[in-house]
């Protein structure tokens, strides 16, 4: 998309990664977009406010003092015109202010006050990174609705390796495309199943499987960056809470299949993405099973309910879209299961190459064939299904 007449604000903090905001700037105003920049007092010894300038096209802050500005107001008038505040990169002790909510320095005070989306692209030492400190930071930045671009994990200035550099200019300005671009879901209420669930054996043991919850997790983002009003409904996982979605956790099929059925005639759309176990025992054991030398144990298992098709059978069904993850012959699975459940889209996935991963490669199946997404990081390959399924909803829905 094009960022042309965009408004921007480009904030650096100090860090070797500031020579990344000089390309970074270049991309936003090759793109169309009004760069505005602010750094801070340590930003200029890595990166000239000169630099930014020529690069920008306009005068550069970092004084909080700075007497250009109509009664020494450069915190408020220098963000009120802004749609974005962009901070790449964003230090350790940038995100420890931001959390608290300190304004101790010009490009802490705009953020503090402003009234526009704030991104932050984080970027310091692996230690840094991993810090209890830091990570506390980061998930009160993101309950903040705080956008985090990043880290990547890789070598690094210091010498070491891990995660922490900063995302690529270009990665960066895809999700600012993102998050400036059009809404196409805009006013719609999309439900998202996520993750495994977990069956109980006795008190102790669960039969589960390996689902990590990305690419559901990476749906719900995607939704919520397209307008649309998102609750999550997710499995046992350790992700964080995309931004602006609405999370109910849950462990067990029978508690997702209530949480779905609670919400899901409230919906337009209803994405299941989870990895529901099909069975579950049928006689929990009250307290943990004790191993006898040489005995074997047997499970008597029973089917879980079919939470999609379920939803699918309604009177007045939501929009639905399925997840196949087959280990063979994935088209002619992914055509069976979207004509047994009638489904408008099926998503579907070989699961060797995509559980924990990152990345994954999917096919979408409707009623017009099929459409390949190629292999691609997963919340890439989730902008690209919303995007296809927004283009499917029936006039009156859009």
């Amino acid at each position: 998309m094009t960022l042309k007449g965009k408004k921007i604000l480009l904030g650096l903090t100090g860090g070797i990664a500031a020579y990344k905001a000089a390309e970074l700037c270049r991309l936003l105003v090759k793109a169309g977009a009004e760069v505005r920049i602010a750094m801070t007092q340590a930003a200029t010894r890595f990166v000239t406010p000169l630099t930014m300038q020529a690069l920008s096209g306009q005068p550069v802050w970092s004084d909080l003092w700075d007497e250009r500005v109509p009664d020494a107001m450069g915190h408020i008038e220098l963000s009120r015109d802004r749609e974005l505040i962009v901070v790449a990169p964003a230090s350790a002790d940038f995100l420890a202010r931001l959390a608290a909510g300190r304004a101790s320095d010009l490009l802490s005070a705009l953020c503090l006050a402003r009234r526009c989306p704030l991104l932050v692209a984080p970027a310091m030492n692996v230690e840094m990174w991993e810090n209890a400190a830091t990570q506390r930071n980061v998930a009160a930045l993101r309950a903040d609705a705080v956008r985090i671009a990043g880290p990547a994990a890789g070598d690094q200035a210091c010498g070491e390796t891990g995660m922490g550099r900063m995302i690529e200019a270009a990665e960066i300005l895809r999700e600012i495309e993102v998050l400036l671009g059009p809404k196409a879901l805009a006013g719609k209420r999309v439900l998202v199943t996520a993750g495994p669930t977990q069956e109980p054996i006795d008190p102790v043991r669960v039969l589960t499987n390996l689902s990590s919850g990305k690419m559901g997790y990476a749906v719900a983002r995607a939704a919520e960056e397209a307008g649309a009003d998102v609750t999550l409904v997710s499995g046992p996982v350790s992700l964080a809470t995309p931004p602006g979605v609405a999370r109910l956790d849950v462990s067990t099929a029978q508690e997702m299949f209530d949480a779905v059925k609670a919400r899901a005639r409230g919906c337009d759309v209803f994405v299941s993405v989870a990895a529901v176990s099909d069975y579950r025992v049928r006689n929990r054991a009250a307290r943990k099973i004790k191993k006898r030398n040489g005995e074997g144990l047997t499970l008597e298992l029973e089917e879980n309910p079919d939470i999609l098709a379920w939803v699918a059978r309604m009177p007045k069904p939501p929009f639905c879209v399925g997840f196949a993850a087959e280990s063979e012959k994935l088209a002619q699975h992914a055509r069976e299961k979207r004509a047994m459940k009638k489904l408008p889209l099926l998503a579907a996935n070989l699961a060797q190459e995509a559980l924990g991963s990152e990345e994954n490669s999917i096919t979408l199946f409707d009623d017009r064939g099929e459409h390949p997404l190629g292999r691609a990081p997963k919340i890439e390959l989730a902008r690209k299904l919303v995007a296809h399924l927004a283009g499917m909803l029936p006039a009156k829905k859009r």
